[in-house]
């Protein structure tokens, strides 16, 4: 499976990795910005700008992630219990022989 595939396949997990590392990149910047400075003045619109955008987007990754991987077990549950139903489709066939 090439990548374009699997990347369209898990968009999701895709998107969450995509958001985590730009929330993660955003804090180090913020961080750096606000390390040259002892002002808190100075600091303040780099912790609005990059310290609040940062952490959404971390959490953003992190929601993304945890909903494709609920994605992934209900479609594992639901797989079992297509195969369970089939199962008990063909127990009341041989009894009815």
């Amino acid at each position: 499976m090439n990548m374009v595939t699997w990347a369209r396949l898990q968009w999701d997990r895709v998107l969450a990795a995509v958001a985590t590392l730009a929330g993660a990149i955003l804090l180090i910047v913020g961080w750096v910005h606000i390390s040259d400075t002892g002002f808190v003045s100075e600091q303040l619109p780099y912790l609005a700008s990059e310290g609040l955008g940062g952490v959404f987007l971390l959490g953003v990754g992190g929601m993304l992630w945890l909903s494709a991987d609920l994605r992934d077990q209900w479609r594992e549950l639901r797989g079992i219990r297509a195969r369970l139903d089939a199962d008990a489709v063909d127990r009341v066939g041989a009894q009815s022989r």
